[in-house]
């Protein structure tokens, strides 16, 4: 029960139970009271009722017309024994049974009492209409009844009746549990889904992009761990990055003291070399190497001093900045560097001022743009975009030149040691070092013109 799911489907059984068991409870007491109204005993002792009603009645015209029959007030039919073969069955079967008196109905559905006399050989016939009153049918109606209560209480009506609504209540209790159980899962599944980002995240992980599933408070809640997440790994790979720049620095310091302690004497050491030479020996050969050796040095020095610039931490003014004046600033200065380099500027007329430092932007777009016009080589293009997306401001700068090898891009913002004649390999490093701490990003991007392409972003100025 430690799930949302699991949660959701326990509070609809305990809101909906006992309303339920309520229900059943106090339809069962209305269904007793109702059945109480009508209970089949009450229809039993009804119905005995009636025929004991029925029996005295049968029994007092019985007792009337055998005092009008002794008395000679009523009609009587007479049957002889010669005519034995005439009589109908009642009176021939009065004459077997040897009984000295018998009534009887007779008439349409038993609507007559017929009374039986043997006197000297024949028999004497009374018979008294009922007045409608038809006793057959009366007993017939009984049977009936007393049928149709034994088979009453023979069902057992309350227990059909629980059953039945029980029945009902529960398929109708499992019908709306069943799309329950559907939406628990609808609704519980990104919050499934958004617990499993952050524990990935938080162990980590990459960022995990959660599909956003509406527009509802859950929906919500996605699309802001999405952007959470997006944030937290640019601000974690800034961090890394920075830490990794402050290892990188205190090397370089400790690299750039040490070569300068070295240079200096070896450089000072090979000119007295070169003026103790005596006049005597191959002078020119020396001069030649001593120059040699002390271009080295220079280039040596000039690398300890780009060294000892990386170790500083320059001081960074924030402050409102006109990108599209720096780009069209930077363009103009290194144009003459590269005249046969196409340059094209795509520039936002509307583009926000960005939150940075001037100088530290000036370095970064001057690297960015000398590594293109280099990378573009002669009747090379060059593309600079500037842009504002999602409160950013972002400049782009593509070259066509041949791209980047693969495993130049997993450490292209590294800092590293080269040997060409224009470079020291800590370009691109101080390049994004300088941009983080603007508070922005320099990445890497896919090109547009087939090379290269590098994106600085720039906070926007409210």
């Amino acid at each position: 029960m430690r799930t949302l799911r699991s949660r959701l489907i326990l509070a609809f059984l305990i809101s909906t139970l006992l309303p339920l068991t309520a229900t059943v409870w106090i339809t069962m007491s209305l269904i007793d009271r109702s059945l109480g109204y009508a209970t089949t005993s009450e229809l039993d002792r009804l119905s005995h009722t009636l025929e004991g009603t029925v029996r005295q009645l049968y029994q007092r015209e019985r007792d009337s017309l055998r005092r009008d029959a002794l008395a000679g007030a009523v009609p009587v039919t007479t049957f002889s024994a010669p005519d034995m073969a005439q009589w109908p069955v009642p009176v021939k079967s009065f004459w077997d049974s040897g009984e000295q008196e018998r009534f009887g109905l007779s008439g349409e559905g038993g609507d007559h009492v017929e009374y039986l006399r043997r006197e000297d050989g024949v028999v004497h016939s009374y018979r008294r209409d009922l007045r409608g009153i038809r006793m057959d049918d009366i007993s017939a109606q009984f049977r009936q009844t007393r049928g149709l209560i034994a088979s009453l209480e023979q069902r057992d009506l309350r227990r059909g009746f629980t059953l039945t609504l029980l029945i009902l209540l529960a398929g109708a209790w499992l019908v709306s549990l069943v799309p329950l159980v559907f939406m628990a899962h609808r609704v519980s599944r990104p919050v499934r889904e958004l617990t499993a980002g952050l524990t990935a995240f938080a162990a980590d992980g990459p960022p995990h992009r959660l599909e956003t599933a509406g527009d509802d408070e859950v929906g919500r809640a996605v699309d802001a761990f999405n952007r959470m997440a997006d944030q937290l790994h640019d601000s974690r790979a800034r961090l890394v990055h920075l830490t990794q720049m402050a290892s990188w620095q205190s090397l370089a310091r400790k690299t750039a003291h040490e070569l300068k302690n070295s240079l200096t004497p070896i450089r000072l050491t090979v000119e007295e070399m070169l003026a103790r030479q005596p006049e005597a020996v191959d002078r020119a050969f020396m001069a030649n190497a001593v120059h040699i050796v002390v271009s080295e040095i220079e280039t040596l020095e000039r690398r300890v001093r780009a060294f000892s610039d990386f170790a500083t931490e320059p001081d960074v003014r924030i402050e409102p900045v006109d990108v599209n004046a720096l780009v069209a600033e930077r363009v103009a200065l290194l144009a003459p560097a590269s005249p046969q380099t196409g340059v094209e500027l795509r520039m936002d007329d509307h583009l926000p001022r960005a939150r940075a430092d001037v100088d530290l932007v000036k370095g970064i777009l001057t690297n960015l743009m000398q590594n293109a016009s280099e990378a573009a080589g002669p009747q090379g293009h060059v593309r600079v975009v500037t842009r504002c997306e999602d409160l950013q401001v972002a400049v782009e700068v593509h070259d066509s030149g041949p791209g980047l090898r693969p495993e130049v891009v997993a450490t292209l913002f590294e800092p590293t040691i080269t040997f060409k004649k224009h470079g020291m390999g800590l370009g691109l490093s101080i390049a994004r070092r300088n941009a983080l701490l603007c508070g922005g990003d320099l990445a890497l991007i896919g090109g547009n013109l087939g090379g290269a392409a590098f994106r600085l972003t720039l906070k926007a100025d409210a």
